[in-house]
């Protein structure tokens, strides 16, 4: 009988410990939800907006915008720095570019299509394109997105007016 009573005890004392095991868990999941439930008289914090976009990419077609004025000389600004070769006068280049009117932000040109860029190669610096191009785009380093703010005497004249071109040199033989 001992045996019996050795057995009936290890049963109680089993059960008696998985009754407190299912209370401690029921415990600890209503105090998770205290915790973690929301108050109604919590009110939303703003937050604040982003300090600066994200950095361009020669993957993204760029963002090109207007300029105010008249132009009077050409301006080159780096819009992302390159790593590569720099562009020598009579070498073929490969670009991407987007064409606005500079003051009226009229697309004109793109190899852009669909978001996705279409190179074109040329010969640079040898009298085959626009003046601004011959000009700006030597000296320019491979992997460079270059702004060319391009005045009307350095592009197709008076009845075209100022340009802004945006061009990706993607390489340079």
């Amino acid at each position: 009988m001992n045996d019996m009573t050795a057995s009936t005890d290890k049963r109680r004392g089993q059960a008696i410990a998985g009754v407190l095991s299912g209370v401690l868990v029921f415990a600890v999941l209503v105090a998770v939800f205290v915790l973690v439930r929301k108050d109604p008289d919590d009110t939303p914090v703003p937050t604040a907006a982003p300090t600066s976009m994200a950095p361009e990419s020669f993957d993204q077609e760029p963002v090109v915008t207007t300029g105010s004025g008249t132009l009077t000389e050409m301006v080159i600004k780096e819009r992302i720095p390159g790593t590569g070769p720099v562009v020598k006068t009579g070498q073929t280049v490969s670009v991407n570019y987007k064409l606005i009117g500079y003051t009226s932000g009229e697309v004109i040109d793109s190899s852009w299509k669909n978001g996705k860029g279409e190179p074109i190669s040329f010969e640079i610096g040898v009298g085959k394109l626009i003046q601004g191009w011959d000009k700006g785009i030597p000296g320019q380093k491979v992997g460079s997105r270059i702004q060319l703010d391009v005045p009307a005497a350095l592009a197709y004249g008076p009845e075209r007016g100022d340009l802004r071109f945006v061009v990706d040199i993607l390489s340079a033989q």
